[in-house]
């Protein structure tokens, strides 16, 4: 069976943002504006992608 994946693209700058956000980001693989990414489903990954939502576009 085929995992459950998830795009992420980053389309907010991590400049002027707290710390735990920058880091949050990079855990994420992302580091560059619309940078994409594809991750596993994961209630982990969910809760980054919650923490940094307002800098992210996901795409199911």
């Amino acid at each position: 069976m085929a995992k459950k994946t998830i795009k992420v693209t980053q389309i907010g700058s991590a400049a002027g943002r707290p710390e735990i956000q920058r880091k949050t980001l990079i855990g994420l693989g992302l580091n560059k504006m619309y940078k994409t990414v594809e991750l596993e489903d994961t209630p982990s990954i969910r809760g980054m992608i919650k923490k940094v939502s307002h800098l992210l576009k996901v795409e199911e």
